[in-house]
C-alpha cells in the first residue's frame, strides 16, 4: 500500500515538473517570437545624404528644416541646390541625381512629372504671394504696381520662364501695367540682390523674400497679387539614390513642426486665401505669358 502511494506521489510530482518546463518553454517561445516580429516591424533607422532641389526662394526654411531633420535622424546629411525652378526641373529630368524636387510652381513640377521623374504624385506644401521690393527708405516713392511704369523707374523682374517672373507678368497683366524691365534674372534671389545694390529702383519678388530681407530693403504691397499667388509642390524622385530617407524627408516638410518653420518665414499654408482667385491665380501664373508655358513645359 505504501508502495502505491509512493509511486503515485512521485508520478504526481513528475507530471506538474512537466508541465512547468513545458509552460516555461511556451512563454519563452512566444516571447522571442514577439520580439523578432515587432523588431522586424520597425522601420529601420534612416542613414546617408538626402540630396533636395528646391526653389530658390526656399533656402532660408529649407536650410533650417534641414538642420532639422538632420538632428531627428543622426546619420543623416542633406545637402540642398537652390535655383530657379525650371533650372532645377531641366537638370532631373535631364539626369541630375536628387532625391526630392521642391518647385515653386504646379507648371514646373509637371515638366518632372510628365517625365515620370516622381516617385508620387506631388503635394501642394505652401503657398506664396509676391511683393514689390525697394530700396530703404523707397526713394522713387512707389506706392502701387502702376508706379513701375512711371518714367525713369528702373525695375528688375525674373525671367518669364521662372515661376516668380510669371507670376509678376500675370500680376502686371491683372493690373493693366506694361513695362521694360532693365533686367530679367534667372531666380527670385538675383533680382532682390539687384535692388540690394541699388542697381533698380525695385524689383517684384515673393513676400517671403521681402520679409526675410527686411534690415536691407523695404516692400510695398499690391492687391493684384491675389491674382498670381504660387502654389509650391514637393515630391520624392523616381530614381532618388535615397528613396526611403526622401520619403521622410518629404513628411517632414508636410508636418507641423515643418509648417511652423515655413509660415514663420511668411509663407501661407496650402488652404490659405480661402477664394478661387489665389488658386486660379497659382495655377495660371506659370501659363498666363505664353513663352513662359512653353519655356516650362
Amino acid at each position: 500500500m505504501t508502495t502505491n502511494r509512493t509511486r503515485t506521489a512521485a508520478a504526481a510530482v513528475a507530471a506538474l515538473a512537466a508541465l512547468t518546463l513545458a509552460a516555461c518553454s511556451s512563454s519563452t517561445g512566444s516571447g522571442s517570437t514577439a520580439s523578432s516580429s515587432s523588431s522586424t516591424g520597425a522601420s529601420p533607422a534612416l542613414s546617408g545624404t538626402v540630396t533636395v532641389f528646391a526653389a530658390a526662394s526656399l533656402q532660408g526654411t529649407f536650410t533650417d528644416l534641414g538642420k532639422k531633420f538632420e538632428a531627428a535622424h543622426p546619420g543623416t546629411k542633406v545637402t540642398f541646390n537652390f535655383n530657379g525652378s525650371s533650372t532645377l526641373a531641366q537638370n532631373i529630368v535631364q539626369g541630375a541625381p536628387a532625391d526630392v524636387f521642391a518647385a515653386a510652381s504646379p507648371a514646373t513640377m509637371k515638366t518632372v512629372s510628365d517625365a515620370k521623374d516622381t516617385a508620387s504624385d506631388p503635394k501642394v506644401f505652401v503657398r506664396n504671394t509676391l511683393e514689390i521690393a525697394v530700396p530703404k527708405g523707397n526713394p522713387k516713392h512707389i506706392a502701387a504696381l502702376k508706379d513701375l511704369a512711371a518714367p525713369g523707374v528702373k525695375v528688375a523682374l525674373c525671367a518669364p520662364q521662372v515661376p516668380c517672373g510669371a507670376a509678376a507678368l500675370t500680376a502686371l497683366k491683372a493690373g493693366n501695367v506694361s513695362l521694360t524691365p532693365v533686367t530679367q534674372e534667372q531666380d527670385v534671389k538675383s533680382a532682390l540682390h539687384k535692388v540690394e545694390l541699388g542697381e533698380v529702383d525695385a524689383s517684384v519678388v515673393y513676400h517671403t523674400d521681402v520679409q526675410a530681407d527686411a534690415a536691407k530693403i523695404d516692400g510695398v504691397d499690391f492687391p493684384e497679387a491675389a491674382k498670381a499667388v504660387n502654389d509650391y509642390p514637393i515630391a520624392d524622385l523616381a530614381k532618388a539614390p535615397n528613396p526611403a530617407a526622401a520619403k521622410a524627408f518629404v513628411a517632414f516638410v508636410e508636418s507641423a513642426e515643418g509648417q511652423q518653420v515655413l509660415t514663420a518665414a511668411g509663407f501661407q499654408s496650402p488652404t490659405a486665401g480661402g477664394s478661387a482667385a489665389p488658386s486660379s491665380g497659382a495655377s495660371g501664373s506659370a501659363s498666363a505669358a505664353p513663352s513662359t508655358g512653353a519655356t516650362a513645359s
